[in-house]
C-alpha cells in the first residue's frame, strides 16, 4: 500500500477550518482508494510571528523537504502583522522549493452561479499557468530617503531565460495533454499574456522566448494578448481560452478574475508545482484567510477540497482526484447544500460533510 506524507499549513483566520475539511476529504479517499495518508500540522503564521518576530522558523525548508507534499490554509492578518511581511512565508516556500508553476484551473461547475452573464459550464474551461518565483515578485529594490521630499522606492523584475522558458514549456505540455481543441493538430492552445508594447524590455524578451519554445509545439495553437485586453476577453468570450501562461504579476491578476467566471473566490484552487518533483509542492485555495470570518464556518471550502484534488493528481492519484472531482460535481449540481457566499445558509463542515458522503458513494 502507497503511503503519503502531507504537512499541514492551516496559517490564519480561515485557515484552521478549511484545513480540517482538507483532512476530511484526503481520509475519505485513501479509504476508497487503497493508500493510506499521515499529515503533521505547523502552527506558522501571524500568530507564530507575535511569538518569534518571524513568520516560520529559520530551517522551515529543511523542516519541509521530505513531505510528499504541502497543504497552505491562508496566510495573514492585516491587524496582528503587515501584508508585506506575512507573504513571506509563501513566498520562501514557493522559492525555497522552486516551485516555479503556478497552476491555477478556471472551471465553472453545473449549480454553480457567476456574476458574470457570458460564464457557463460550458464557455469556462482553462488553466492560467503564473510564473511563480522570479519576474515582478522577486523582491529586489529598495526605499531611499524614506519619509524626505526626496524618497523614492526602485523594485526590480527578474526574468531569466531559464524562468521563462520552463514556465512556458510547462503550458504547452499541459496544453497538449488537455487536448481541449481535438485529438488531432492543433490538440490545444496556448494564450501568452504580456505587455510588450509598454514594458519594452521585461515583455518583449518573454515573448521572444514564447516564439522560441512554441516552435517546438507544431501541435499546438499559438495566441497572444496584452493583459489589459485578456482581461476583457477573459470576461467577454471566455470559451476562447484553453491555456494561458503569464508572467508573476499578470498571472495574479487574471486569475482573480478567473474566480469570479467559476462562481467566486471560494471555488479557486492552486497549486505551487515544482514539476521535476525534486522538491515537494504545496497546495492552496487562493481566497486568503478572511479573519473576519475565522471561527464563523460561514466559508466554502470547495477550493480548498479542489486543492486537495490537485494535490492527488500531482502525486498520481488519478482516481482519487477524479473521485473528488466527481463528489464535487454531484454535490453542486444537485443544489441541496449551499453556502453562504451561493445564497445558502449551509455551514463550512455540512459542505465538506455533503462532499464526502458524495466521495464515498
Amino acid at each position: 500500500m502507497k503511503s503519503y506524507n502531507i504537512a499541514l499549513i492551516p496559517g490564519d483566520g480561515v485557515g484552521e477550518e478549511i484545513t480540517r475539511e482538507a483532512v476530511k476529504i484526503m481520509g475519505s479517499v485513501s479509504e476508497k482508494h487503497d493508500f493510506s495518508v499521515t499529515t503533521e500540522h505547523f502552527d506558522w503564521g501571524c500568530d507564530y510571528y507575535l511569538r518569534h518576530g518571524a513568520m516560520m522558523p529559520r530551517n522551515m525548508l529543511d523542516i519541509l523537504k521530505d513531505f510528499d507534499a504541502i497543504f497552505l490554509g491562508s496566510i495573514g492578518d492585516a491587524d496582528k502583522v503587515p501584508d508585506h511581511i506575512s507573504l513571506s512565508l509563501l513566498l520562501a516556500i514557493r522559492k525555497g522549493f522552486d516551485q516555479y508553476a503556478n497552476l491555477r484551473p478556471i472551471k465553472l461547475y453545473p449549480g454553480v452561479e457567476t456574476p458574470v452573464r457570458s460564464a457557463s459550464p460550458e464557455t469556462v474551461d482553462m488553466v492560467v499557468i503564473r510564473e511563480n518565483t522570479e519576474g515582478e515578485y522577486s523582491g529586489l529594490g529598495g526605499l531611499f530617503k524614506p519619509g524626505t521630499p526626496d524618497a523614492f522606492a526602485l523594485q526590480t523584475g527578474v526574468f531569466t531565460r531559464k524562468g521563462c522558458e520552463r514556465v512556458i514549456r510547462y503550458a504547452f505540455e499541459l496544453a497538449r495533454t488537455r487536448r481541449k481543441l481535438d485529438d488531432r493538430p492543433p490538440v490545444g492552445m496556448v494564450t501568452n499574456c504580456t505587455k510588450s508594447n509598454a514594458l519594452n524590455h521585461s515583455m518583449v524578451f518573454w515573448d521572444s522566448v514564447y516564439h522560441e519554445v512554441a516552435r517546438e509545439y507544431a501541435d499546438v495553437k499559438t495566441d497572444i494578448g496584452l493583459v489589459d485586453a485578456t482581461t476583457m476577453w477573459l470576461v467577454k468570450n471566455p470559451e476562447h481560452f484553453d491555456v494561458v501562461v503569464a508572467s508573476n504579476l499578470f498571472g495574479d491578476i487574471i486569475t482573480d478574475l478567473g474566480a469570479m467566471l467559476q462562481g467566486g473566490m471560494g471555488f479557486a484552487a492552486g497549486g505551487n508545482i515544482n514539476p521535476e518533483k525534486k522538491y515537494p509542492s504545496m497546495f492552496e485555495p487562493i481566497h486568503g484567510s478572511a479573519p473576519k470570518y475565522a471561527g464563523k464556518a460561514v466559508v466554502n471550502p470547495i477550493a480548498t477540497i479542489e486543492s486537495i484534488r490537485m494535490m492527488w493528481e500531482h502525486l498520481g492519484e488519478k482516481q482519487a482526484a477524479k473521485n473528488i472531482q466527481d463528489a464535487v460535481i454531484t454535490v453542486l449540481a444537485s443544489g441541496k447544500v449551499r453556502t453562504k457566499d451561493m445564497g445558502g445558509t449551509h455551514k463550512t463542515h455540512e459542505m465538506g460533510d455533503a462532499i464526502k458522503e458524495a466521495v464515498l458513494k
